[in-house]
């Protein structure tokens, strides 16, 4: 058999064993050395899933093989480069000695091939080595990647070899990072407990043009500072795995990842992923542990089954490379070939690129990353730290890169979710046709979903994978009191049982289930909607809610009494609203529309909760005589009413207010409403604090209210690409008002989490319950020892606090021993517990596949789409974030305030893009700078000049037609602390609104936006200054508030009141300050684009934006010029000439790339002995349809095809 265990490929006659007996007696052991094709697909399922990423089908976290057999694959790959592996002192690895005695001359013989093959590299490292001979060829520093670097292969064992082997020892340390081996995981606290993004990035001078707000550096200090990364010092070299052996190993480890670029659009283009190489000294392998628990494991490189660049159908032809090298931080500035002061440049010595004293370090001696890169998709990255969030941040940059040269897609600094707007139905559902519509059979859900349910003889079907999801005919009716779901089939009434847990789908996907009330033992019907909303947040700030969007918001609500005032008068005012004619409710040209009539009694079974709800809500359908009745109930009494129908019991008939009562208090009547003796509970929500008390803000929800079920798509890293809507097949008419539609999907399979409330025990429920999990990676936390852990775990006012899990997780930590870690104690980082503790989380849509696979069940039935058909979910929305702060002061350092937004924002093209060009924001605790983040959020992480991704989403806004929301998180004026509360609602309001009532121009025309105006405000001399409140576009109004809050608050305008509304009214000192500290970063933005000569590359309509944000005007015009304003429709842009160039920009990149696969194809054909290879990889069929692709991008047509989409920026112009 082929050991396939070298950094090359060999051919299957290249390698033999010493004799058969070896072959038999290390057979089982090698193999498991062997690697399925991981290629581009992340759609993995059973070993190969646990192989990428550690997690199964069910999405929980699992080591592919026990500690035993990874010890062995872990001896093995050692032994095979060379390094004495001790024998074990455990009798039961008895054999394993003896196979590894037996296997010795067949490692020895492999290290000497190896030396044999020295300066061979593997396809990935090949590329990226000709790329440094080439980009280095002046400088005369000769770099060599690493050929024995120990590669991580497998997922799961970078993590066995970040501490040590001997189980004696829970604990590894050195200069760069303390790893802990924990009962249920592992805990790595880095030197550093967070990034820093000030005068950190640093670009080589070569390739594209360096961006004004990044650093350039001299190509010969960059060669220079990518050799000494590549000699790291012993201590830094050594392996953890091995600290306690005699010879403890010294070595470099590798890894290789495959990153999405651009995803799938069934039925039009496959998934697109680039190749990033990871090369790290061995004392800081917990990093590869990292990034491969994010971004999974690509396998082994030298193997033709991973090789990217015969992965024709996947690859965007892109590489990246990252080498970890903290040691680099203690060179000198002079060691590195800068200039003296003398000799420099004023550019240089404005960014400290030279020096004046021998022993200066580069860069002050504080963490930095530098990059080399240029037009060919290649970059070379050092990061001169190792905290972990600057790993993934680089890939992040590295994804970006990619995306820009490929074209077509966007790498989005985002958070998203689709939201399913959910209803509580109290005690019956019927199928109104107001909400599962009239167009859905029970017969045709079963042909759509043909031979994935099981049909039953009564007349309804289960799911064959979920067996607690049931589809039933049209006709069902759903009653809480006899705990049924009632249907007729072939005219005789059939009956199932409802059980919590399970979920029963109506054919038009609309799905109801069973839950106990949180707060009390009554159980309540919910119904959630088949389609749902998908909310994009891209441009996103740190600490703007990217996670927020995606969190449900049950966590967030409180439970307390329902109040009422005076029991006899409130109910007397009740009864009237229960008796009322409700007749002639509707205007005339609306009653006749009506499916039901709307004289159905309140407490009637024929009329729903909600159904309740909506007649007492102000609609345009109503006639003024009931609008006016409406306006006229008191929002306690409403909430009253809403209470008595959802536990009304048609056995009551008419005697319903004898189940009502209060207590008698101190002789008085009390004001806490009680059924049948049992206190009734409200749902209460948190909307900032008071500025007054400091205390909580709290609203009641409505009675019918049910936080939203949501699927999250995105935390973060986010690619995405834009495709003209005809593309997608089987959308519903919610997406008929977007020409084209954005898909976007997250790029992480775990996202690294920051759990700020987790330090208050028994608050941060889900962090809590992921901590107490099984294999976790967490950071930045305090290592727990047993005195410690034991102390903890008795203090009643402390341990008692917490959710089952963790206190579960801490009785397991005392009876396991061991160090451990407790949600609540960050670790203690200079003397103070730090800001930043983090935890990696399996994303939410993986950890719960049932409910992602309910939520695309019950789309598919609304829509319509058979089970083998892709389930789709372009995004709805667009809702950026924004984090807003009061003036303040830290350190002696006054912190200018940004407080000038209300809750919801929207802003046409152009001043949207003045906000994302840049990005500012107020202070938060991920990093060590507050102020602006750079264009798009992305200032840190992109390598190139931002007009590229500028222009990308100029485009993508305009070619989609999507409005430009925004929300605001940390403050609402200098008064109104909202944290996250506001982020949310956000999905909870969307997904309640329709796609008409989401129309800016709708919401406009209704009174529901106002527009912002400039003004004057004087100044201390006595004149006038104009503030440019312009910039802030529109802003929601007490219209939009209790029309669209109202869906979810009793009392809304309480909720968000006329100063939250209009932060001016707070300060309008404040405000100006706000507006005007706004405007001057802004400016100052956009004249880098100028001062670094990135302007020449801005599309037209980028440059427009630019001239206005630095000059105030574009050739003398104002941005709120007609002519200007023209420029940016759909029509204008794709009628444009910048815009066709983007398409053959797109098309010329596609045949350079077509040709460079056919080439690698035939190579591979070419080699000797690899027929083998070649047929079982189905190398000859990928050569026939990279042919075929590339016939189809070389013609004509394909231009026409690409309209509509994003094309491609040129980037630099043509002749650079």
């Amino acid at each position: 058999f082929s050991v396939r265990l070298h950094s090359t490929h060999l051919s299957d006659d290249q390698i033999t064993s010493k004799s058969k007996q070896q072959q038999k007696q290390t057979k089982k052991l090698l193999s498991i050395h062997y690697i399925s094709s991981i290629m581009a697909n992340t759609n993995l399922h059973g070993e190969d899933l646990i192989r990428h990423c550690g997690l199964n089908d069910k999405g929980k976290a699992v080591e592919q093989m026990d500690n035993q057999s990874f010890h062995r694959l872990i001896a093995v790959k050692l032994a095979s480069h060379g390094f004495d592996v001790p024998h074990s002192t455990n009798g039961h690895r008895e054999a394993e000695n003896q196979v590894m005695q037996l296997a010795s001359d067949l490692f020895r013989r492999y290290a000497e091939q190896s030396r044999l093959l020295t300066g061979h590299l593997n396809p990935p490292d090949r590329r990226i080595q000709d790329f440094l001979d080439d980009a280095l060829s002046t400088t005369g520093v000769s770099i060599a990647l690493p050929t024995n670097a120990i590669n991580m292969d497998r997922y799961g064992m970078a993590r066995k070899l970040s501490l040590p082997e001997d189980p004696s020892f829970d604990e590894f340390h050195n200069s760069e990072n303390s790893s802990y081996k924990l009962c249920n995981g592992v805990l790595h606290n880095p030197f550093n407990d967070r990034r820093t993004t000030k005068g950190v990035f640093h670009i080589a001078d070569y390739g594209l043009p360096v961006p004004a707000d990044k650093i350039k550096v001299p190509l010969i200090t960059y060669a220079k500072l990518l050799e000494a990364a590549l000699q790291p010092p012993e201590d830094l070299n050594l392996l953890p795995y091995t600290s306690q052996w005699n010879n403890p190993v010294e070595s470099m480890v590798s890894l290789m990842l495959r990153p999405l670029v651009c995803p799938e659009v069934p039925g039009v283009s496959p998934e697109k992923r680039l190749e990033v190489r990871f090369f790290v000294p061995g004392g800081c392998v917990s990093n590869l542990d990292f990034v491969e628990s994010i971004f999974g494991n690509a396998g082994d490189p030298s193997l033709p089954e991973n090789d990217a660049g015969i992965d024709t159908n996947h690859w965007t032809g892109t590489s990246g490379c990252v080498i970890l090298a903290p040691h680099i931080r203690k060179l000198k500035k002079k060691d590195v070939g800068l200039p003296h002061i003398s000799e420099a440049t004023e550019e240089q010595k404005k960014t400290g690129m030279c020096w004046e004293n021998e022993d200066e370090l580069y860069n002050g001696g504080t963490p930095f990353k530098i990059t080399l890169r240029d037009k060919r998709g290649i970059m070379v990255t050092i990061l001169a730290d190792n905290y972990f969030g600057y790993c993934k941040k680089e890939v992040k940059t590295q994804i970006g890169l990619s995306a820009n040269i490929f074209g077509l897609a966007e790498e989005e600094h985002a958070g998203g979710a689709v939201a399913f707007k959910s209803y509580s139905l109290g005690t019956h559902f019927y199928p109104d046709e107001a909400i599962v519509g009239s167009s859905h059979t029970y017969e045709e859900a079963l042909t759509l979903l043909g031979n994935t349910v099981i049909v039953h003889p009564t007349g309804y079907a289960t799911d064959k994978k979920y067996n607690t999801i049931h589809i039933l005919p049209e006709d069902i009716e759903v009653d809480l009191t006899a705990q049924a779901a009632t249907w007729t089939k072939d005219g005789v009434q059939q009956s199932l049982r409802i059980l919590p847990g399970h979920e029963y789908l109506h054919p038009s996907g609309y799905k109801i289930r069973l839950q106990k009330h949180p707060a009390s033992t009554a159980y309540k019907l919910i119904g959630t909607a088949g389609e749902g909303t998908y909310c994009h947040k891209p441009s996103t700030v740190s600490g703007g809610g990217k996670s927020e969007i995606s969190k449900s918001m049950n966590d967030a609500v409180i439970y307390g009494a329902i109040y009422i005032s005076d029991f006899e008068t409130d109910m007397k005012m009740v009864r009237d609203i229960i008796e009322r004619d409700y007749s002639n409710c509707f205007k005339s040209e609306y009653a006749k529309l009506q499916a039901r009539s709307p004289s159905r009694k309140i407490l009637s079974m024929d009329r729903s909760l909600g159904s309740v709800v909506k007649l007492l809500t102000p609609k345009n359908e109503y006639t003024k005589e009931h609008l006016n009745f409406i306006e006229s109930i008191p929002y306690r009494i409403s909430s009253i009413v809403f209470a008595i129908k959802r536990f009304y019991k048609p056995t009551w008939r008419e005697d319903w207010q004898s189940h009502f009562s209060v207590d008698i208090v101190n002789g008085a009547k009390g004001h806490e409403l009680k059924l049948d003796g049992r206190k009734l509970a409200g749902s209460y929500l948190r909307v900032g604090h008071d500025h007054i008390n400091g205390g909580w803000r709290t609203f009641k929800l409505r009675q019918d209210f049910i936080s939203a079920d949501k699927v999250q798509m995105e935390d973060d890293i986010t690619a995405s690409v834009v495709v003209p809507r005809e593309r997608i097949k089987g959308l519903p008419t919610e997406y008929s008002m977007h020409p084209s539609l954005k898909i976007s999907q997250n790029c992480e399979w775990r996202l690294f989490q920051r759990p700020d409330d987790a330090i208050y025990p028994g608050f941060d429920k889900q962090t809590e319950d992921d901590l107490a999990g099984e294999q976790i990676f967490v950071s930045n936390f305090k290592p727990i020892y047993e005195e410690e852990m034991k102390d903890l775990s008795e203090r009643v006012d402390f341990f008692e606090i917490f959710t089952d899990p963790m206190k579960k997780h801490m009785h397991r930590c005392l009876k396991e021993g061991g160090v451990n870690m407790c949600s609540a104690k960050p670790r203690i980082w200079h003397g103070e517990i730090t800001k930043n503790p983090r935890y990696l989380q399996v994303r939410p849509d993986v950890a719960r596949p049932r409910d992602k696979y309910l939520a695309q069940l019950g789309t598919r039935l609304y829509r319509k789409l058979p089970a083998t058909d892709p389930c789709v979910f372009p995004v709805a929305s667009v809702i950026g974030g924004r984090r807003n702060n009061p003036p303040d002061e830290i350190n002696g350092v006054k912190i200018l305030p940004l407080c000038v937004f209300n809750p919801i924002h929207y802003q046409e093209i152009p001043e949207l893009f003045i906000d994302y060009v840049c990005s500012v924001t107020g202070k938060s605790p991920s990093t060590t700078g507050a102020g602006s983040e750079g264009a798009l959020t992305k200032g840190p992480f992109n390598a190139i000049n931002a007009t590229a991704d500028l222009n990308n989403a100029l485009v993508s806004m305009i070619l989609t037609g999507y409005g430009g929301f925004s929300s605001a998180a940390g403050y609402i004026g200098p008064n109104y602390k909202v944290d996250h509360d506001i982020s949310l609602l956000i999905p909870e309001v969307w997904c309640r609104m329709t796609p008409e009532e989401r129309s800016p121009e709708n919401l406009i025309k209704n009174g529901a936006l106002e527009k912002l105006d400039d003004f004057e405000m004087d100044t201390p001399e006595g004149g006038k200054r104009t503030v440019l409140a312009s910039r802030l576009g529109y802003r929601i109004t007490d219209k939009f508030v209790s029309h669209y809050f109202g869906r979810i608050f009793d009392n809304p305008c309480a909720a968000i009141n006329e100063e939250m509304l209009k932060p001016e009214v707070q300060s309008l000192e404040v405000f100006a300050d706000g507006v005007d500290n706004l405007v001057e970063a802004e400016r100052k933005s956009a004249l880098n684009y100028f001062k670094d000569g990135t302007i020449k590359y801005a599309c037209p309509l980028l440059k427009i934006i630019l001239h206005v944000m630095a000059y105030g005007n574009y050739e003398g015009k104002q941005l709120d010029d007609p002519e200007i304003r023209a420029m940016f429709t759909r029509d204008a842009v794709l009628k444009s000439d910048w815009y066709k160039k983007r398409l053959v920009t797109k098309q010329q990149r596609d045949i350079v790339l077509g040709m460079r696969n056919i080439k690698a194809l035939e190579d591979f054909l070419g080699r000797p002995g690899y027929q083998v290879e070649a047929t079982r990889l189905g190398i000859h069929q990928r050569l026939v349809d990279a042919e075929r692709e590339l016939a189809r991008v070389s013609s004509d047509s394909y231009l026409d095809d690409l309209v509509g989409t994003l094309g491609a920026d040129p980037i630099v112009d043509d002749e650079e």
